[in-house]
């Protein structure tokens, strides 16, 4: 053995070449955690991630007179904590034994505002400052220029 390779090699071996290969590999690591709120599960995540002591020549093949060199995984990036469901009460056999028995299940229909009331089980949409309900039924869109000028112009035939 030599302190260049941990391939081993003999007398038989005699002649050949020793070749080393790097091999980049993009590697996703998708996370879940239940928490309030984004921030409290970015904070949660943020202590998460590749265990980097199993980063290891353990994840490779090793045939055909191949030895793994060297392993190594490196950060590049990550998208924001995304919202999926809400923690709620089950309430397949109804509410009140949903909540005498503890049965919950993850709704994706309910909203990441949504709140839900432990006694009674109830979900509400909370409205924002401004009371607009079609804001948290239907989301956010910005108004066009078009949009914009055929107001202006109904306004305009209405007199306003």
């Amino acid at each position: 053995m030599s302190n260049i390779t941990d391939i081993y090699f003999g007398k038989d071996d005699l002649g050949k070449n020793l070749y080393r290969k790097k091999t980049y590999y993009t590697l996703c690591v998708e996370q879940e955690v239940l928490a309030k709120n984004q921030d409290e599960a970015d904070e949660k995540m943020s202590d998460c991630g590749i265990d980097y002591s199993k980063i290891s020549k353990d994840i490779t093949e090793e045939k055909n007179d191949v030895e793994t060199y060297m392993v190594d995984a490196n950060y590049t990036e990550a998208d924001k904590s995304e919202f999926v469901a809400k923690v709620v009460y089950d309430d397949y056999d109804g509410m009140e034994n949903a909540i005498e028995n503890g049965d919950v299940e993850l709704d994706t229909y309910a909203l990441e505002s949504d709140v839900v009331d432990v006694q009674t089980g109830d979900v509400t949409t909370p409205l924002d400052p401004m009371g607009d309900l079609e804001k948290v039924v239907y989301g956010t869109k910005e108004e066009s220029n078009v949009d914009v000028s055929l107001n202006l112009e109904a306004e305009s035939q209405l007199g306003k």
